[in-house]
């Protein structure tokens, strides 16, 4: 019998949009040089990552009347905090934002993915929680704004000005407020080093192809990539999408794309002859090959490091060279062999 319909989609991510507006609002007017916040740029961001089920947003909007309309054009439901005695109303917004937040994880089982669009580092309990739920959450805020505590807690993070649709000067960092628990310094601009991050990918990469069974598609590169680092993306670096970053890294004899089960999501392997990893293998065979017999495993990193001081495993992600000269084994650029006389492995070149 065919599949039907149903059975061949791809199950989307069902997101729940919860918004601390004034934090996001007076961010971008103080961060941005004045701009003002604008929506679409995050509803378009989402619409990427799936299907946006709730959209809520929490302020006393006698303070934000301007923002109304752009918000009803979003579908946003506008969650009024009254004033309390004895309680700010900004502490009565968190609150409130928290508890929904929490309620919906309980009573919406479908929901699959949470974004909690705030720097406040007081949300960093909730984002906590709602991951022990097993719900994936994700965070957007200003660069200059957003508690350094935040983005580590969450799946991924978005900064609001690194969004295609954004257009505003960036302004001076300004210094966190004490009793918003937010730190001093605003979390690091990434960095556009192409050098560093081929390291990163071509690492995160080499791990995965070790834990697997060798197929790594696009996606769960991504995916693993943000586990690393929340805040990472590719617009960062200049690219308009991963997929373009990696045909940056093809082009560059980096990495191999095959056609992978789903349009858009390409395996991803390293060229036979390319990547970072397969420079320390080669100079891991050139070493061994120069001595003419087998070599003892112990002396033999320092033998590479006579020949490249710079060389070191960690830089392709393995923890110690006894992994990455099995790894090296295992792809049949050495062999490897325990000696019991000499109590040590002895390498040698296959053959």
């Amino acid at each position: 019998m065919a599949p039907t319909l149903q059975t061949m989609e791809t199950p989307e991510d069902r997101i729940a949009l919860f918004i601390d507006f004034e934090n996001l609002a007076i961010g971008a007017r103080e961060d941005l040089n004045g701009h003002k916040f604008d929506l679409k740029p995050i509803a378009d961001a989402l619409a990427e990552r799936g299907r946006v089920v709730v959209r809520r947003a929490y302020a006393d909007w006698n303070l934000f009347e301007e923002f109304r309309h752009m918000l009803a054009e979003q579908h946003v439901e506008m969650i009024e905090i009254p004033q309390r005695k004895g309680m700010s109303k900004k502490n009565a917004a968190d609150i409130k934002m928290a508890v929904d937040a929490i309620e919906l994880s309980f009573e919406r089982d479908y929901v699959t993915t949470f974004v909690i669009a705030t720097g406040d580092s007081d949300f960093t309990p909730l984002v906590h929680k709602l991951r022990e739920l097993n719900r994936r959450v994700v965070g957007i805020g200003l660069r200059a704004s957003t508690s350094a505590m935040l983005p580590p807690a969450c799946d991924e993070f978005l900064f609001y000005e690194s969004l295609e649709g954004v257009e505003a000067p960036r302004a001076k960092e300004r210094k966190k407020r004490s009793d918003g628990g937010a730190t001093t310094s605003a979390p690091p601009v990434p960095s556009s080093d192409t050098a560093e991050l081929e390291r990163v990918i071509t690492q995160t990469l080499a791990g995965l192809q070790r834990s697997s069974d060798g197929v790594v598609l696009a996606s769960g590169l991504k995916r693993a990539l943000l586990r690393k680092d929340p805040t990472f993306s590719e617009a960062d670096h200049g690219f308009r999408a991963f997929g373009e970053l990696l045909r940056h890294l093809e082009g560059k004899g980096v990495l191999d794309l095959t056609e992978g089960p789903a349009r858009g999501d390409p395996e991803v392997t390293f060229f036979e002859a390319g990547g970072q990893e397969e420079h320390g293998f080669d100079l891991l065979r050139k070493v061994v090959a120069g001595r003419g017999k087998p070599v003892p495993l112990s002396g033999l990193k320092d033998a590479m490091r006579k020949v490249d001081s710079s060389f070191t495993e960690k830089a392709f992600g393995y923890g110690g060279f006894l992994q990455f000269s099995k790894a090296a084994a295992a792809r049949g650029v050495v062999d490897m062999d325990w000696s019991d006389e000499a109590e040590d492995y002895l390498v040698s070149i296959p053959g």
